[in-house]
C-alpha cells in the first residue's frame, strides 16, 4: 500500500521526458511527477526515471493480473490502511507466480558455518580515560594539547595509581568525577579511533600514545576485556532462514519482472528491472 502526498510540489525536471506507455496504456505525466516524491536521486530527472520505472512495473503487474484473471480481497495493514483492488490483485499475482523454495535446516547450517564472524557477540571493554579537549582545526592548540597529553601520559607510566586523581583534576569528560571510568563499552558506543585503541590494548595497560579523536586527546587505560562468544546455531537459525528466503525471493521477483518487461511493449523509458521499485 502506497500513500502519496498530492499536495507537495513536484521537482522540476531538467529534461523534458517522453510519454511513457505500457502495451499502449499511457501513464499520465502527473502520476509520474507525484511518484517522484517517493524516490531519492541525485537529480530531478533521475528521480523522474525511477518513478516512471516504478509505475511501469505497477502497470505491468496490473495488466498481467487482468490477463490471468487474478483477483483478491483487499486487506488492511497494521495501521488500518486498506489495499486498493489493483494492489490486492498485484499481491495475489506475485504470490501465485513467484514461488520460491524455503531455506531448509541444512542450507541455514551451511550459511552459519561459512559466516561464523556474523554470529558472534561483540567484545566488550571496561576502560578509563582522561580527555584533554582541542579542536582538530586549531593547529597551534592541537600541538600544545598533544604535548600536555604526552606529559601526563609519561607521568602515569611512572605512577599508574594516580590515574583516578589525574582524571578528576584535568579531564574535560564528566567521567573524570568517577576516576575517568567509562563503564562497559560495546561497538558503536565511542568514536572509531577510540574503539581501535581499546582493541589493541592489553588488559591493565595504558595506551602508549595519546589517542586523538574529534574531541581532543585521550589518555586511555584498559581495565577489562570481555571477549565475545559464538552464538549457537539454534539461536540464529530463524534469522538466517529469513535472510536466505528474502534473498531468493528478491532474485525471483527481479527475474519475473524482467520476463514481463521483455514481453511487453514499453515506450518512453528504458527499463532496468532489477533496480526498479517494486509495487506494493
Amino acid at each position: 500500500m502506497t500513500a502519496t502526498s498530492c499536495d507537495l510540489k513536484s521537482p522540476k525536471i531538467s529534461a523534458k521526458p517522453r510519454a511513457v506507455s505500457v502495451n499502449g496504456v499511457t501513464i499520465p505525466r502527473d502520476d509520474i511527477a507525484r511518484e517522484t516524491q517517493n524516490h531519492a536521486a541525485k537529480t530531478p530527472i533521475d528521480a523522474w526515471k525511477q518513478a516512471a520505472r516504478a509505475l511501469v512495473v505497477r502497470e505491468l503487474l496490473i495488466q498481467e493480473a487482468k490477463r490471468l484473471g487474478v483477483v483478491a480481497e483487499p486487506v488492511k495493514d497494521n495501521e488500518g490502511r486498506r489495499e486498493t483492488d489493483d494492489e490486492a490483485a498485484m499481491r495475489a499475482l506475485m504470490e501465485r507466480e513467484v514461488v520460491t523454495p524455503v531455506a531448509d535446516k541444512a542450507a541455514c547450517r551451511r550459511y552459519y558455518e561459512n559466516n561464523r564472524a556474523k554470529f558472534r557477540s561483540p567484545d566488550l571493554f571496561e576502560a578509563r580515560h582522561i580527555l584533554l579537549p582541542v579542536d582538530p582545526k586549531d593547529k597551534v592548540g592541537r600541538t600544545v594539547t598533544l604535548e600536555m597529553a604526552r606529559a601526563a601520559l609519561a607521568e602515569l607510566k611512572q605512577s599508574p595509581e594516580r590515574f583516578s586523581d589525574m582524571a578528576a583534576a584535568i579531564s574535560a569528560c564528566p567521567s573524570g568525577k568517577t576516576g575517568g571510568s567509562l563503564g562497559q563499552i560495546g561497538p558503536g558506543q565511542t568514536v572509531p579511533e577510540f574503539e581501535k585503541a581499546l582493541a589493541s590494548l592489553a588488559v591493565g595497560s595504558l595506551a602508549p600514545e595519546p589517542v586523538e579523536t574529534r574531541y581532543g586527546f585521550h589518555i586511555v587505560w584498559l581495565d577489562r576485556r570481555i571477549d565475545g562468544r559464538d552464538l549457537p546455531f539454534e539461536m540464529v537459525e530463524d534469522r538466517i532462514a529469513g535472510w536466505l528466503n528474502e534473498k531468493v525471493r528478491r532474485v525471483a521477483v527481479q527475474q519475473y519482472l524482467t520476463i514481463l518487461s521483455e514481453r511487453a511493449s514499453i515506450e518512453g523509458i528504458e527499463m532496468h528491472t532489477a533496480s526498479s521499485a517494486q509495487a506494493n
